[in-house]
């Protein structure tokens, strides 16, 4: 079944004006832009007059656009949906099929007599009878578009209409473990994404993942069934796409037509249609019971004819997802030192998870000139998470929402098209623990380091929490056309404002967690080295364990697409976008943690102050401590965006394209609100004495007499350190002139069309700044970060971070910064042959290579390793790897069946750990660095030389009925081979050297190989 890709309407001649005025006064208001998924079609209609009508009808809904040519007989139709359309100029037709977010270029030829076909060109393919473009030629974007058919026909471990943009050149979706997606561009990771469902951002402003609510989620930003295609932008976008620094993807969902279309599905599979996990193949294991269900309808029609539709779906999940429990690599030889309860944790688990979309759309058009929409989706997710060391009951539930409304009024005028959209958005990301119990953490001894064996009893107090975000938009655009002056200039602008509720709450008093450690020789394995609680702070004003922040968000943008000639197209745009914060802006350091802070250090000579303490060692602390006055939101994100596209012989078949442009992002309010709700509510590190020698583990300071009682509440440990004391709290300061992190994007590249075929080779240079990090601020007397512990209370001499020269009077200090750096150079190479009823098949073959270097792991915001970000190593990335091949194809085969498949190849990406490097004092240094684990295989010919491996098939059979009905069989068959695909590393850390290799008992990218039958209907 099909539905229309209808969104918006055309021409009239009024309201210029009152679009003009709508834009500017939008524009004193807040945040990025929406970016639209609707299309031109421009072009010449030779021997016309001028004022000639153009009509353009979507065949499928029955709306109508309509233009007038100019003098010179070209003419242009804008706000155009994705579809099929007859296109009608003087006295010729032609149908064409546009797509998402494109521009496509439809020349009439000289006037037979009464109708017939003319000559049909665009920027993707020429073809006579219903030319379709697949892919934006002339632009300076990096990117390609995913069609229906693509989404219809690729093999699909999961529902995520995101996986297919996985064939994009420099686009990685990747299905974890715990069976939880994401969609990562360049080396970066997923929280630079951002996605736009018909012109809407779905941005995540708490946490990460990019899209609100894919942050550790097993499930779907949007049902699959409601999606038309999208287009995939991977650099260099124009100036309309905001708080993006990696890729943009704009996709267009369906709409109701002048037919009632229906269809429904469900899809299935369980433990008996896989192969076993690595885990489940050692001796004496059994397959860990797991399904998967999935299952939808979708429903569209008309309400009136040609003038008002709606459409509706619905999806569901319902997982039990494999997953596996395994220590770390390296200490993988400790297990049998666990008690039998713990090693009871270890092994295959099922993880379960439910989740319920809903999407629901009304159109109504009034004139030919203006179209309303309204809009809803809908999302519900539950989901138990544990894998890597957590056992099941230590694992976590989360409780996934988010709940969006749009109401759109798009008008078109002669020359002009304005798009105005409200929004609301109701999004909360909720996890607890499944177990409220003592917390046991079990380690073994690596060098310095301890490393997990197995987590069980009750998940952390940090499991608690409450994130999300609420608020509403309003935003307008405004495209002119036909702008003459040294060539044809297409201007659009744009203005929004945005409010926008920020809640965050982080922990609760429950679960203490202890620590024990196995084999070490410096500690019984019978008692507890370490605890971790929460104790909440005392005589501290100002802070809370929740905060609510009411961001105001700006976003204004211009950009001009000047086609200079028949040649040269440049591509000139500029956007600003603004952000205000209150919960930052408005912080007050509290008075207690700033006289303490300039007070005597206890650990130096006399009149030295901690601050003192700290400023030899480089960090000067005013930078932190906030008046509630001293600032600033960041007002500089200025965002040029310059690019060019130049036509060799001006016929759309070799085009030469590059662009240069900067792009803001933001900063996560996960890490902003955390100076206000750990200091309220912190989780203090205690350690115990061993018995035999009365000194804590690895000479740490502040010991305590361990005492069985403790185990019996968490109250009992919050008195051991004195109700009244807030020594060990954690205090959590952020930087007073924290910027939006952002990149710099090059790129210069060639496509061309060589028949059928599609082709581009790019050069891609993306630089990124300002990442953010938490770094400790603790210091040495002597103001070193590293040096003798005895300094700070130790027992042991040697080198180690000034973990125990904590605040006086609270625990340590952490500072939040930024200064993350990323610098990655990629080549891009894409090659397609889109599916048409008469070949019979399509393929496209996407292959990147990757150099990126970094001064930080892209997944973690912490880190220890180093006093300050800028003092960290540049090293090899684990962004992304070096090699990467993905090739899909689709071919209309014997009795009906059509087949489809999908090859996706990658060398090992690196990972990034410490190794300890010797110092002239004898002890070693722990030091930043980056491995490449050797490949776990081969494929085909060759060595092993791949880190991930997978082949993919699906057929589909349908079966037509009386009527337009007809049923479909459906079998996807993922990971043919079975190949291995892990995530675990072992590493071997020696003096100046840092080996990795995969851990071959451990978790899995992806599934192994795994049988997905489904069954559907469509009228």
């Amino acid at each position: 079944m099909t539905y229309s890709n209808h969104r918006t309407r055309v021409p009239a001649r009024s309201l210029l004006t009152s679009a003009l005025v709508s834009c500017l006064l939008l524009g004193a208001a807040p945040t990025l832009m929406a970016q639209s998924a609707t299309s031109s079609l421009r072009g010449q209609v030779a021997q016309a007059q001028a004022g000639t009508e153009v009509t353009a009808t979507n065949l499928a809904s029955g709306s109508v656009r309509r233009a007038t040519t100019r003098a010179d007989g070209s003419y242009s139709l804008m706000g155009l949906d994705p579809g099929t359309y007859d296109v009608v100029a003087n006295g010729q037709t032609q149908k064409v099929t546009v797509t998402v977010a494109s521009a496509a270029t439809l020349n009439f030829s000289g006037a037979p007599a009464n109708g017939g076909t003319a000559n049909a060109t665009n920027l993707d393919t020429v073809n006579v009878i219903a030319p379709t473009l697949l892919q934006e030629v002339r632009t300076s974007e990096v990117g390609k578009t995913v069609s229906l058919q693509q989404i219809q026909t690729t093999p699909q471990v999961s529902r995520n209409f995101l996986e297919f943009a996985d064939a994009v050149p420099g686009m990685i979706f990747t299905r974890d473990a715990k069976g939880n997606t994401s969609l990562r561009g360049g080396a970066t990771n997923a929280d630079g994404t951002n996605v736009y469902i018909d012109g809407v951002g779905q941005k995540s402003y708490v946490k990460g993942g990019g899209v609100a609510g894919q942050s550790g989620s097993a499930g779907n930003p949007f049902p699959q069934l409601a999606i038309g295609e999208y287009k995939v932008i991977s650099g260099n976008y124009k100036a309309e796409y905001g708080q993006v620094s990696s890729a943009a993807v704009t996709a267009a969902t369906k709409s109701g037509t002048n037919e009632f279309k229906g269809e429904t599905f469900y899809r299935y599979t369980n433990e008996d249609m896989r192969a076993k996990t690595p885990a489940e193949r050692q001796v004496g294991q059994t397959k860990e019971a797991s399904a998967e269900k999935e299952y939808g309808f979708a429903l569209g029609g008309p309400i009136i004819q040609d003038k008002a539709h709606f459409f509706v779906t619905y999806e569901a999940k319902r997982f039990d997802l494999p997953v596996t429990i395994a220590p770390e690599g390296s200490v993988t030889n400790r297990v049998g030192l666990l008690p039998a309860g713990a090693a009871a944790g270890l092994g295959p688990a099922s993880q379960p998870f439910e989740q319920d979309l809903i999407f629901a759309k009304i159109d109504f058009e009034p004139t030919d000139n203006d179209r309303i929409e309204l809009t809803f989706q809908d999302r519900d997710e539950t989901q138990q998470q544990f894998s890597g060391q957590t056992a099941p009951e230590a694992g976590r539930e989360v409780v996934n929402t988010d709940r969006r409304y749009a109401l759109r009024w798009n008008h078109s005028g002669e020359r002009y098209y304005n798009e105005l959209m409200v929004t609301h958005e109701d999004s909360f990301n909720n996890p607890t623990p499944l177990t409220l119990a003592n917390g046991i953490t079990y380690t073994a001894p690596d060098g310095t380091e301890d490393r997990t064996l197995v987590k069980i009893g009750g998940a952390s107090a940090l499991d608690s929490q409450v994130k999300g975000q609420k608020g509403w938009s309003i935003e307008d655009n405004l495209t002119l056309d036909g702008i003459q002056w040294a060539g044809d200039h297409t201007i659009k602008m744009g203005a929004k404002y945005k409010e926008i509720d920020l809640y965050a709450s982080d922990a609760a008093q429950i679960n203490p967690a202890f620590t024990y450690t196995l084999g070490d020789a410096d500690f019984p394995s019978d008692i507890p080295y370490k605890a971790q609680f929460v104790k909440p702070v005392t005589g501290v004003s100002g802070v809370s364990g929740e905060v609510r922040s009411k961001s105001k968000q700006i976003g204004l943008f211009i950009q001009d697409d000047w086609q200079v000639n028949d040649h040269l197209q440049l591509n000139i745009g500029l956007r600003w976008d603004y952000e205000k914060t209150p919960s930052y802006l408005d912080f007050v350091t509290p008075q207690q943690v700033v006289d303490a802070i300039y007070s005597q250090d206890p650990r130096a000579p006399a009149g030295q102050t901690y601050a003192d303490s700290l400023a030899l060692g480089g960090l000067d602390i005013g930078n932190y401590i906030s008046t509630g006055h001293n600032r600033k939101a960041f007002k500089d994100a200025w965002q040029p965006r310059l690019g060019f596209s130049y036509d060799i012989n001006a016929d759309e078949q070799h085009v030469i394209h590059g662009g240069a442009g900067r792009s803001y992002d933001r900063d996560l309010f996960d890490n902003l609100q955390l100076e206000t709700t750990k200091l309220a509510l912190p989780q203090p590190t205690i350690y115990f004495r061993n018995p035999a020698t009365g000194s804590c583990l690895n000479g740490q300071a502040a010991c305590y007499d361990w005492n069985p009682n403790l185990l019996n509440g968490i109250g009992n440990l919050q008195s051991l350190v004195g109700a009244t004391s807030n020594a060990g709290l954690e205090v959590d300061l952020l930087n007073n002139n924290l910027k939006a992190p952002y990149s710099d994007q090059f790129s210069l590249g060639m496509s061309n069309q060589v028949g059928d075929w599609l082709t581009d080779a790019t050069i891609s240079r993306t630089l990124s700044y300002d990442g953010f990090a938490f770094t400790l601020g603790n210091r040495y007397p002597t103001g070193q970060f590293f040096d003798d512990p005895r300094l700070c209370g130790g027992s042991d001499p040697g080198l180690s971070q000034a973990w125990s020269c904590n605040v006086p009077g609270f625990g340590s200090l952490i500072i939040g910064q930024q200064g993350i750096k990323t610098r990655a150079t990629q080549v891009l190479l894409s090659a397609q042959k889109p599916f048409t009823k008469e070949s019979g098949w399509g393929t496209s073959i996407a292959y990147t290579w990757t150099t990126a270097r970094h001064n930080r792991d892209i997944n973690e915001k912490y880190a220890f390793d180093r006093g300050l970000i800028e003092d960290y190593p540049t090293i090899r990335s684990n962004g992304a790897p070096r090699h990467r091949l993905v090739v899909t194809g689709s071919y209309a085969g014997f009795w009906g069946i059509t087949f489809g498949g999908k090859i996706t190849l990658a060398t090992p990406t690196a990972v990034n750990d410490w190794y300890p490097v010797t110092q002239s004092t004898g002890f070693d240094l722990p030091t930043p660095g980056a491995a490449v684990p050797n490949g776990n295989g081969k494929f085909l010919i060759g060595g092993k030389i791949f880190g991930y491996r997978s082949v993919d098939l699906q057929a589909t059979k349908t079966f037509k009925m009386p009527g337009d009905t007809e049923l479909y069989a459906r079998i996807d068959i993922i990971n043919v081979f079975n190949f291995d695909n892990f995530s675990n590393y072992n590493y071997t850390k020696s003096d100046g050297k840092l080996l990795a290799s995969y851990n071959e008992t451990g978790d899995i990218v992806g599934t192994p190989r795994q049988v997905k039958a489904e069954v559907g209907f469509r009228f």
